[in-house]
């Protein structure tokens, strides 16, 4: 294996940067403890122990009862893994199949053990994506990201049309949910009503000439990034 991938953190610390930059770059609010938990499905004080590590190694910034954030040594760390996981996704789809719903999970075992010469030859092989099946931009080798206008579905008000860009890809149950209603990135999406009290959508999905309008709910909603234009 190359030497890049010797000098990298752990797998855990990995796990832990890439969760604090995905729930950041979000935007769900402040990141907080019981947050990262229930993300990685371990305990608070799993958590605080992690976080003492991460703080000892430069790699974040948090203070008892407060958010955590990232250093700039965290955020490099983040990204990397990031474009590891990213880059092997969208390769199990273009080049050996696999549905946007499988391969999360293949990632997240991959991107711990895959050198950073085989990563880039993916990214060669597949002439450099700047985003991976599920719409999630795919930083560069430098560590730069696309930044794009987007928004959630779930806070358009009626009237906003745009162009399905990202989706999140932590449930494949939603994933296999959004392909049978046929529904993904690229395509066009109008509100047309929005139910009181947090309730469904109504959409209008599709191109002008093939549009059909359907209930959608808030869960759903709430996992799909629309933007002005398909950019």
């Amino acid at each position: 294996m190359d030497n890049d991938a010797i000098e990298r953190p752990s797998t855990s610390v990995e796990d832990y940067v890439k969760v604090i930059y995905d729930l950041q770059e979000r935007g769900s609010g402040p990141v907080t403890i019981s947050g990262m938990a229930e993300r990685l499905s371990v305990s608070n004080s799993s958590v605080s122990g992690m976080l003492r590590k991460l703080g000892e190694l430069g790699l974040v910034e948090h203070q008892r009862y407060g958010d955590v954030r990232l250093t700039d040594t965290g955020t490099k760390a983040a990204l990397a893994v990031l474009r590891r996981h990213r880059l092997l996704e969208t390769y199990l789809v273009e080049a050996l199949g696999y549905s946007w719903d499988e391969v999360h999970d293949e990632a997240e075992t991959l991107e711990h053990v895959v050198s950073d010469k085989f990563v880039q030859r993916i990214a060669d092989h597949l002439g450099n994506p700047k985003v991976d099946p599920h719409g999630d931009p795919i930083p560069t080798i430098e560590g730069d990201i696309v930044e794009r206008d987007t928004h959630l579905l779930s806070e358009a008000t009626t009237g906003t049309a745009g162009v399905i860009v990202r989706v999140n890809d932590s449930d494949p149950h939603l994933l296999r949910y959004l392909a049978d209603q046929r529904i993904g990135i690229g395509m066009r999406v109008e509100v047309v009503e929005r139910q009181p009290f947090g309730g469904s959508l109504v959409i209008r999905v599709g191109p002008p000439e093939d549009q059909r309008e359907q209930p959608l709910g808030l869960v759903a909603a709430e996992a799909l990034w629309i933007a002005p234009s398909s950019q």
